[in-house]
């Protein structure tokens, strides 16, 4: 069996136990133990835990931004890159937090980012606003996903819990917006955020400086 099948083995078990342990559950052991080899055997293709992980976490992107459409606005693109991150990592138990403890600049966060940088710098942005506008948005889509992924792993439920009640009490602004939240579409929340940080980027780009 060649090194490079192997390699993947790891990478494939370690991402099914991602998705059955969760992220505290995954560990170098229980890959071994999966795999039916020892520890050490591992460390032939990773040098360490932290580069299975990094391996991990960029095969969840594997799937993200694999194809190109003719005459996309770059506003459009961040969009569909955007959706296409967030449910690649909808996929995975515990996917955002995961690829959030690594974020690698491995292969796949390479090629995502330089579609998406290379947009931006297509319409004029100079190199600060290229690598920051694309990066603020793959932030706004990891943050969110994580708590989204939280609140489905444990949703609050303040008339259940006396503490949450009592704050919700002494703060009626922010009962009001956290009821909102939670009768809201996780989609709807999702894309009304990532609009916003869309049209905040257009507004730099396209407003000249005083």
């Amino acid at each position: 069996m060649s090194a490079k099948i192997v390699k993947e083995q790891v990478v494939s078990s370690a991402l099914q136990l991602l998705d059955r342990l969760g992220m505290e559950g995954l560990t170098m052991r229980k890959v071994a133990d999966a795999l039916n080899v020892q520890v050490p055997s591992l460390y032939w293709h990773f040098a360490n835990k932290d580069a299975l992980f990094e391996a991990v976490a960029d095969t969840l992107l594997e799937q993200v931004a694999t194809t190109t459409v003719a005459g996309e606005t770059w506003q459009d693109m961040f969009f569909r890159i955007s959706c296409e991150v967030r449910q690649a990592l909808l996929a995975h138990r515990d996917g955002a937090r995961f690829l959030a403890r690594t974020y690698p600049l491995s292969d796949n966060v390479a090629r995502i980012s330089s579609q998406m940088i290379s947009s931006l710098k297509d319409v004029g942005a100079d190199d600060r606003t290229a690598a920051w506008g694309t990066f603020s948005t793959l932030y706004f889509v990891i943050g969110f996903t994580i708590e989204e992924q939280a609140f489905a792993e444990k949703r609050p439920d303040h008339n259940q819990d006396p503490d949450i009640k009592s704050l919700l009490l002494r703060y009626p602004v922010a009962a009001q917006a956290w009821q909102q939240i939670l009768e809201s579409d996780t989609d709807e929340g999702f894309h009304f955020g990532l609009n916003m940080s869309l049209q905040g980027l257009v507004h730099h780009l396209y407003t000249p400086e005083k």
